[in-house]
């Protein structure tokens, strides 16, 4: 069985446990408990439902203090999910660092930039900071694909991580992934 690795970057509190808990286990957690590492699997179908993959998704620390163990899961990883809280122009910012860390690792250049994803949690808050044109600036500038999310109401988390395994598997294969 293929299995594709993802990792989830971020800064603290910006919901990247919550998005892979809703998408692996069906559920909102509705509490904040710090994440140091861990890791979700879920088996979902690829090549147009000819072929089931095991999709293992590595949930990252949000703080700074583990930068080196971030960094190993960078270089194990195949995809990336760069998580801001859109009710948090401050975790928005903080994006920008995280990609040039992951280029780094991966030795990408604006002409080989790895499979990428920039998502906008928390959309169902009112109290916004971040519009949605900025992600998708940040998106267009990394050659990365952009959503909006909500772990809370569960929009497009599966979208999410259907459309970074489409991403690494070349982008032209629309369609190409399914759930279990």
């Amino acid at each position: 069985m293929r299995e594709f690795k993802i990792c989830l970057l971020g800064s603290g509190s910006v919901g990247k446990s919550a998005l892979a808990i809703q998408f692996t286990q069906n559920r909102f957690v509705e509490s904040y408990d710090p994440t140091v590492e861990d890791c979700y699997r879920k088996e979902i179908t690829v090549n147009n439902g000819k072929e089931k993959a095991m999709l293992e998704i590595i949930d990252t620390a949000g703080t700074e203090q583990f930068t080196s163990m971030v960094e190993l899961y960078i270089k194990n990883c195949q995809g990336f999910v760069l998580v801001y809280d859109v009710t948090k122009k401050s975790t928005y910012e903080g994006l920008q660092e995280i990609k040039n860390l992951v280029w780094k690792v991966k030795g990408a250049s604006g002409s080989n930039a790895p499979p990428m994803m920039v998502i906008g949690n928390k959309v169902d808050q009112a109290e916004r900071e971040v519009n949605m044109a900025a992600g998708y600036n940040y998106a267009q500038e990394w050659k990365a694909t952009f959503l909006e999310t909500s772990a809370k109401t569960k929009v497009n988390v599966d979208e999410t991580f259907m459309q970074i395994v489409e991403k690494i598997e070349g982008g032209n294969s629309k369609g190409c992934c399914t759930l279990q």
